[in-house]
């Protein structure tokens, strides 16, 4: 049988589920520029070495 009256904790878990997703967000946003800026440093590294050796 299902319960009666009004659902519990629902607004509560929206509101966890809004600020987990948030967090995850970030992260994964931080990981991306982390690795595109390792990329730019190491195209930079790589030219400058292509050009001490010419």
């Amino acid at each position: 049988m299902a319960k009666q009256g009004k659902e519990k904790n629902t607004r509560n878990k929206s509101k966890h589920t809004e600020l987990i997703e948030r967090i995850k967000n970030k992260k994964r946003v931080k990981k991306e520029t982390r690795v595109e800026r390792l990329k730019a440093i190491t195209k930079a590294a790589q030219e400058a070495a292509k050009k001490a050796n010419e």
